[in-house]
């Protein structure tokens, strides 16, 4: 199964062969992928992302074009959904997987191929084992990618069940990131006029928990809830994938529950992001995501305690104005919060 792919033949970077989520890459109108369903994760049991989708502004820019989910070595390795193996080789000392769902196709790397190149695979059969050697916080982990065309999309989309997802015409990347570049100036602007007059973070008494014990993140009524809709900054209709509170701009971000802050980072969609390990919450495991903040008060393997402010509310990144955009997931799963808060 050591067979050469086309993209090393081509001269392509191996690397491009990760996949995913392309909003941000410009180019002509697509037509509408049909995402396979019924789908699974590739790997069973308690999935845990250590790193999730990044996709580049530009095709060719830096970016993580794929998930990487936690695993040992050896572990089975699964098709997400029904399909073809239309690839099973060596790219760059990396055993790859590639199979055809129709309109997209998924990626799995570094991956020991148990069958070959032509065979038909059901959702959840087993393609091959999982190899030690990618680089991430775990023994071993999963690359997994998905990708229609050229266009790059979130593997974590199959996760969710979610059906469909309109591309972009060519001009509406460039006019969503000047727009997104222009808020995001102002509420640099406004972030550091509050520094510098010395105001005080809001703090305040956290709300009860909820049912589940969990702290809701931020005051304010849900402008927008988890489910399928016309993106108000791109037009492009997909999933919404959290919850978002209208608040003030400056307002306070709390966290839902104890845990610890695995990374902080800039995304030209979501903003100033967050992102919360709370381990396990009830007996299963559970992580958390702040969106599109002014700034945040705590910093990368900070630990936290529930109802602790942990940051302010703004609009960076696609936004329309100072809200949350919070997500959460579940037993490695992208979850509705509103079911959990």
């Amino acid at each position: 199964m050591n067979a050469t792919h086309p993209l090393i033949r081509s001269g392509l970077l191996a690397g491009l062969v990760g996949l995913l989520l392309g909003i941000a890459a410009a180019g002509p109108a697509q037509a509408v992928p049909t995402l396979p369903s019924p789908s699974v994760t590739p790997l069973a049991g308690n999935v845990r992302v250590v790193t999730e989708f990044r996709p580049p502004e530009r095709r060719w820019l830096a970016g993580h074009r794929g998930v990487d989910l936690a695993g040992t070595p050896g572990q089975v390795v699964r098709a997400a959904a029904a399909g073809r193996i239309s690839f099973a080789g060596t790219i760059a000392g990396r055993p790859v997987i590639t199979v055809d769902h129709g309109e997209v196709r998924t990626t799995y790397e570094p991956v020991d191929a148990t069958l070959p190149v032509g065979a038909e695979v059901a959702m959840g059969e087993q393609i091959g084992t999982l190899r030690a050697g990618h680089d991430c916080a775990a023994a071993a982990c999963l690359h997994w990618g998905l990708k229609h065309g050229e266009d790059y999309l979130d593997p974590m989309l199959l996760a969710t069940g979610d059906a469909t997802v309109r591309m972009l015409p060519g001009s509406a990347p460039a006019e969503a990131r000047e727009r997104a570049a222009a808020r995001e100036a102002a509420r640099r602007a406004a972030a550091e006029q509050q520094a510098s007059a010395g105001t005080d973070v809001p703090q305040g008494p956290a709300p009860p928990p909820g049912s589940r014990g969990l702290v809701r993140p931020a005051d304010g009524p849900l402008t927008s809830r988890f489910g399928m809709r016309v993106h108000p900054v791109t037009g492009v209709y997909k999933l919404h994938d959290g919850l978002d509170f209208g608040t003030g701009c400056g307002a306070p971000l709390r966290a839902i529950a104890a845990g610890r802050v695995t990374d902080i980072y800039y995304n030209a969609g979501y903003g100033n992001r967050l992102m919360l390990d709370h381990g396990l919450v009830n007996g299963r495991p559970m992580r958390s995501s702040y969106n599109h903040a002014i700034r945040y008060l705590v910093g990368p393997g900070a630990t936290v305690q529930a109802g602790q402010v942990i940051g302010l509310s703004g609009s960076t990144g696609y936004s329309t104005g100072c809200h949350l955009h919070f997500m959460l997931w579940v037993d490695g799963q992208l979850v509705n919060p509103e079911a959990w808060l």
